[in-house]
């Protein structure tokens, strides 16, 4: 009867055994930056007016979110202008097509907000990048939106990053995040990621819509993906200055 009882006892831990902090950070970053995508994604600003401004460009990911291209369709005054990320957003290149010139960012740039957005470029183009930059914790399991969720914390392992902390709130059943909660260098809670019209898309799960909520500024802006694949690659000089410049 011991042994049945140490048995049952046993059984019962590997149940309700949870993943760590790494492992759950390892399978939201695969589940989120696969190898290449390319789509098309309409972002809308809405200011502390009330006002809103709406632009529509083709994004295009390689290297799993290594490199990241992003080039203007709407409205008419921006068309043609691009953006260029490497380096999980380290190095930034802008083309703007009514000049002809292409300039590469400050390397702080990478915190200011993108294209006046609530998102900033770090927020755009961080990738992988997270397990270099942050320190996983799994503390435990939440409810959102009726479904059961890891509680997963990273904490900044260096003082000069954009966020002294992260909060995602990440699906059990998928590893895909529902939300992220952003903290500034103070440890204020800034900024909120929505997550929202989560489909499959090529085997692949893919928010439709993302929402960030500016909790400081109180405005918000909206991406949302018109059409996306995953079954894509890249010539080796896509992702570069010369390739800004083509329409």
């Amino acid at each position: 009867m011991r042994k049945i009882a140490i048995l049952l006892i046993m059984a019962a831990s590997t149940a309700t055994a949870q993943p760590s902090g790494m492992e759950i950070l390892e399978k939201v970053l695969d589940v989120m930056n696969p190898p290449n995508a390319q789509a098309i994604i309409t972002q809308t600003i809405q200011t502390t007016s009330g006002q809103t401004r709406t632009f529509e460009y083709d994004s295009y990911m390689g290297d799993k979110g290594e490199k990241s291209l992003m080039r203007y369709r709407l409205p008419s005054r921006v068309r043609g202008n691009a953006i260029l990320m490497t380096g999980f957003s380290d190095n930034i290149w802008m083309y703007i097509k009514r000049t002809g010139r292409v300039r590469k960012l400050a390397s702080h740039a990478k915190k200011q907000k993108f294209e006046g957005s609530d998102f900033t470029y770090e927020d755009m183009g961080s990738g992988e990048s997270w397990k270099e930059d942050y320190a996983p914790k799994n503390l435990g399991i939440s409810k959102l939106k009726g479904g059961e969720c890891y509680l997963l914390e990273l904490r900044a392992v260096a003082d000069d990053l954009s966020y002294s902390k992260l909060v995602c709130h990440v699906r059990t059943e998928d590893y895909y995040p529902l939300q992220i909660d952003y903290y500034d260098e103070t440890g204020t809670h800034t900024k909120v990621l929505h997550l929202e019209n989560i489909q499959v898309i090529e085997g692949i799960p893919t928010a439709m819509k993302m929402v960030m909520e500016n909790l400081v500024d109180r405005t918000s802006t909206g991406m949302e993906t018109i059409e996306i694949t995953y079954d894509v690659t890249f010539d080796d000089d896509f992702f570069t200055e010369r390739n800004l410049k083509k329409r």
